[in-house]
Order: C-alpha cells, then structure tokens, then sequence
C-alpha cells in the first residue's frame, strides 16, 4: 500500500438509524485511535521477574476526532442531537486501501470556535459504545 490523501479517510454516521450512512462535511483533519487495556497477572513465580499479561482480557476502545468548517446543514445539526440526546448511533471510519470500521460511538465533545477575521470552526470527539467491525478493502 503506497501513501494515501488524508481527505480520503472519512467519517459517516447513519444520519436516521436506517444503515444508510452520509460523511460529515467540512471536515479538514480526522483521527481515529484503538485501545487495549492490559490485565496484569505477573506474581512471584513469573520468570525472571518479568511482567505476565493475560491474552484475550481486558477492555477495548476506540476513540474518533475530527476538526473542520461547517458545510453541511444536516449533518451539523445531527452532530449537535448526538451530543444533546447522547445517543450512540452506528458511524463509519473509511480508510483509504485498509477498509472499514464500524459500530456504535456516542459524541463525547463538540466544541466551536471563530477569530474575527476567519471561519467558524468546530472539533468533535467520540469513543466506542460497543463492538466494533472490520471490513477490509478487496484488494484489486
């Protein structure tokens, strides 16, 4: 896989609960992080003293972040419902020549901002409110 354009990884979110996903407009850089947490199961008898950690435990999690313009009327307002009805619909994370991320996130932060001579801006944060799925691209 060569070097991709940063603007081809999107972000969607299933606008009505119906599958049908729309990408969040006018954003400009976007991010998305997993996490794992480790259990620790190191004791007197671990050899050499070295740290046991005990495969397949812990809890998983992943975080989405994006910053931007606004754009787009409708999903700027479905953003907006997200956070102030805290529900925890389906998004998308495409990325380019890898595949596609699902499942449940719930809008953690949305904050706005402006400077007098410059556009309206606007920053949103989500995490994981279930499992996720991979799909990865068919390779051609």
């Amino acid at each position: 896989m060569g070097a991709q354009n940063g603007k081809d990884l999107l972000i969607k979110v299933d606008m009505t609960g119906d599958g049908q996903f729309q990408t969040i407009a006018g954003l400009r850089a976007t991010r998305l992080s997993f996490n794992a947490e480790t259990v620790d199961v190191t004791s007197l008898d671990s050899a050499g003293g070295w740290r046991e950690l005990l495969g397949g435990a812990g809890v998983k999690s992943a975080a989405i972040s994006g910053s931007g313009v606004f754009r787009d009327e409708a999903t700027d307002e479905r953003a907006r419902q997200l956070f102030f009805d805290a529900e925890v619909p389906d998004f998308q994370v495409i990325i380019p020549d890898f595949g596609t991320i699902e499942g449940p996130f719930q809008v953690t932060a949305l904050e706005y901002a402006g400077s007098h001579n410059g556009e309206a801006t606007y920053e949103l944060s989500l995490a994981s409110a279930g499992a996720l799925t991979f799909v990865a691209q068919p390779v051609i």
